[in-house]
């Protein structure tokens, strides 16, 4: 898989991170871009969910 296909998957999965989690910024998402475990401690940050709640709720919207 190629860079640009990887930044075209994350703008797809960002969108529908941030339609569920409204309360996460473009700042948070563009500092996660792509890393599972940053994503995760906002998570837990700004709705304390546990980690694997959250881990379950992004594999639900698509990211591995």
């Amino acid at each position: 898989m190629n860079k640009d296909t990887v930044k075209g998957e994350w703008k797809q999965l960002s969108g529908k991170i941030k339609q569920k989690w409204g309360e996460l910024t473009d700042d948070d998402l563009k500092q996660a871009e792509g890393n599972q475990e940053h994503l995760l401690g906002k998570l837990q940050e700004k709705y304390g969910l546990a980690k694997e709640k959250a881990k379950e709720q992004l594999k639900d919207l698509g990211f591995h």
